[in-house]
């Protein structure tokens, strides 16, 4: 397989979890755009065997959510500010009360697990692996995390399935 194939192929496989699974750390669609842009250079300029597609997706998954956090703690980002700061008109928020609003507005370890067990489909176990943390851990975030977003949207009912 050549390089254009190999690009095209994790960008086809890939780019999407990546994406979000950034923007859930940075909430910034630029950002999100750079880390993905990035986990791609690396993928392709240091290219690895799997043994299974699963593996792989893991792989690359831990690669954005590491790049993440590098980000967040960066001495750069710390001394800098976005231009959506900046701006006259800010762009429309998720209203009120929506899913969305309260995900977001969730601390970023209890959104990114929700995020990765509820849109990605992982297991606590897959979760507890991407993110390098013990499954327990896993556990106690979306625990902690659904009660957050039960006390934000007003307490209304939800199903619990772990």
């Amino acid at each position: 397989m050549n390089l254009n194939e190999q690009a095209e192929r994790l960008v086809n496989a890939y780019a999407d979890a990546i994406l979000r699974l950034s923007y859930t750390y940075l909430k910034n669609t630029d950002d999100a755009q750079d880390i993905c842009q990035t986990i791609f250079v690396k993928l392709l300029t240091e290219p690895r065997q799997f043994e299974s597609a699963d593996h792989e997706r893991a792989y690359v998954l831990r690669m954005a959510a590491n790049a993440c956090k590098d980000l967040l703690k960066s001495s750069w980002r710390k001394r800098t500010c976005g231009l959506d700061t900046i701006l006259e008109v800010p762009a429309p928020e998720a209203e009120d009360g929506s899913v969305l609003a309260a995900v977001n507005a969730l601390p970023v370890n209890y959104r990114t697990v929700i995020y990765l067990f509820y849109y990605e489909g992982y297991q606590a176990s897959e979760i507890a692996s991407i993110l390098g943390v013990p499954t327990a851990t896993i556990h106690t975030r979306l625990a902690r995390g659904r009660a957050k977003l039960k006390d934000i949207l007003g307490g209304m009912e939800y199903e619990q399935s772990v």
